[in-house]
């Protein structure tokens, strides 16, 4: 299936996601795991909920961890280019027969809930609370160093789908992985900020998280990071890498939370601004397109993803996958 037309001018205008918010069993075990070993700062708790932010964010929070009887992911959230943009958004979701409704969010000016063509559920804002630079605070660096938030990827039902939907308010493919036999796609990467991915979608069980990525400055980081982690209890939370990835050139690691919750540790990608630049296939049986060097991805790492809250999973329409690793 040919890939949709990029739409360089959506009903309203995304400028990048924005933060997570994970449901998890254990605060102060999640608290540990990614403020004091991975580095992100806490910049609000109390006894349920925990803010956090990257070293180059100025944003109240990337991330937000809520105690919860279950792991879960409550919603995802984007950033809009203005207040305009959220009335925009609210009539494009509503005429699309889609749940569009006003909330209250801590730290936050007003924020649109809404969900996309499959539930995931999805949050829009324009302001929030600024909090003064640290990125020269050094002082303040530690774990792997956590520059910000990157991307997320998601398990769908179909990815052709996700495509058409997240392509229609204004998000650009830049490399995709289609099936030879089908012509469907297995894999794509969507962004709106001008690198490779705001937000992946990879066919499977869904629609499901498969990650949270973050941006940190080399490879070395994350290699300390892995030094890190096999030395304070972490080791069977490393999951998969270090290694390249094939699709973004990025060097990653992948490694699972207390709860289950996957992150991946990222840089070394490329910027992708041109509105023109064509979109980079792969064919689902190149073994290089997930792993230009390094292991191979373990099972788990195809099968494995995190539920959204009240949402309803698929089995995925296409059946054809790679070769997988034991």
């Amino acid at each position: 299936m040919p890939l949709p037309q990029f739409n360089l001018y959506p009903a309203f205008n995304t400028v990048r996601l924005s933060h997570v918010e994970l449901l998890v069993k254990d605060l102060a075990a999640s608290r540990a795991f990614y403020a004091d070993m991975l580095g992100l700062q806490v910049t609000d708790e109390d006894a349920d909920t925990i803010y956090l932010r990257a070293m180059e964010e100025r944003g109240h929070h990337c991330m937000v961890l809520k105690k919860s009887d279950a792991p879960a992911v409550g919603y995802l959230s984007l950033k809009v280019y203005s207040e305009e943009d959220l009335d925009k958004a609210k009539a494009y979701f509503e005429a699309k027969g889609h749940k569009a409704e006003w909330i209250e969010r801590p730290f936050q000016g007003r924020t649109l809930r809404t969900h996309d063509n499959f539930g995931i559920p999805l949050e829009f804002y324009y302001k929030m609370d600024r909090l003064a630079p640290i990125h020269q605070k050094y002082a303040l660096y530690h774990g792997v160093k956590p520059l910000r938030i990157d991307h997320f990827n998601c398990f769908t039902p179909d990815v052709d789908a996700s495509v058409a939907f997240y392509n229609d308010i204004g998000f650009r493919v830049t490399e995709y992985t289609e099936d030879d036999e089908s012509k469907k796609l297995w894999a794509a990467w969507m962004h709106r900020k001008g690198g490779v991915h705001d937000m992946a979608f990879t066919n499977g069980v869904g629609p499901r998280l498969h990650h949270t990525a973050f941006w940190v400055p080399t490879p070395l980081n994350i290699i300390d990071l892995l030094d890190l982690m096999s030395t304070t209890g972490y080791l069977p939370n490393i999951e998969r890498g270090p290694g390249r990835h094939g699709i973004s050139n990025a060097f990653f690691l992948y490694i699972l939370d207390p709860d289950g919750h996957r992150t991946e540790i990222y840089c070394s990608d490329y910027q992708t601004v041109d509105p023109d630049l064509e979109p980079i296939k792969w064919d689902l049986k190149d073994p290089q397109r997930q792993t230009l060097w390094g292991a191979p991805a373990p099972r788990s790492w195809f099968e494995h993803g995190s539920p959204f809250v009240d949402t309803q999973t698929r089995e995925p329409f296409l059946k054809a996958s790679p070769i997988i690793a034991p």
